[in-house]
């Protein structure tokens, strides 16, 4: 008789570096046997993280799946750099080779969509972008490096007018407030002749 899976965790530890814990917890498995089996089979990926599939059975048995390190955390090392860009439109941090974009593409090859290495180039490249990494060889980098300026122009520009815009807006409820004080009291003052 086949197991019922009962559930599909994915989840990411350090290789060599999983202990039991909150992310284990509510998956119903025996989380040290988990954990020496993730060790064991990772021990030789250094300190990277590494993306696991875990399949639950309804006997609480478990088997997992291991992935290649995300392009991203592989795009950082090969730039030489802790983060990426918070926004890549505005922010360049960081650039890698043509060469490293096949290393990093080859590597990920195996959990792609695809055998192609070009086409595997063409995914690592736009994470690459995503992060506010450029690739030379690849990219045009002065036209991004003046595309980054004018991009950041224009957010200052846009972050001004929104600063501006949210004073004088501040300004007008300031001064409907003030003449809706006004209006009342010239009323109190009106109801009050009157009697």
């Amino acid at each position: 008789m086949a197991k019922e899976i009962v559930r599909i965790a994915k989840l990411e530890f350090n290789a060599g570096q999983a202990k039991p814990g909150p992310e284990l917890a509510g998956l119903g498995i025996v989380m040290p046997e988990f954990t020496r089996q993730f060790n064991d089979e990772t021990k030789d990926r250094g300190s990277e993280p590494v993306p696991v599939e875990i399949t639950i059975y309804n006997d609480k048995s478990f088997t997992f799946k291991l992935f290649s390190s995300p392009a991203a955390y592989k795009l950082l090392q090969a730039a030489g750099i802790k983060k990426g860009s918070a926004n890549s439109k505005t922010t360049i941090v960081g650039k890698i080779t043509k060469k490293q974009l096949e290393e990093i593409a080859a590597y990920k090859l195996v959990d792609f969509n695809t055998d192609d290495i070009e086409k595997g180039m063409k995914i690592v490249a736009g994470t690459a972008k995503n992060m506010g990494i450029t690739i030379e060889g690849v990219d045009d980098i002065d036209q991004i490096m003046k595309d980054a300026k004018k991009a950041a122009v224009a957010e200052a520009k846009s972050h001004i007018d929104q600063q501006k815009f949210e004073a004088e807006a501040a300004a007008a409820v300031e001064n409907a407030n003030a003449s809706v004080e006004v209006e009342v009291i010239g009323k109190k003052e009106d109801s009050e002749g009157s009697v």
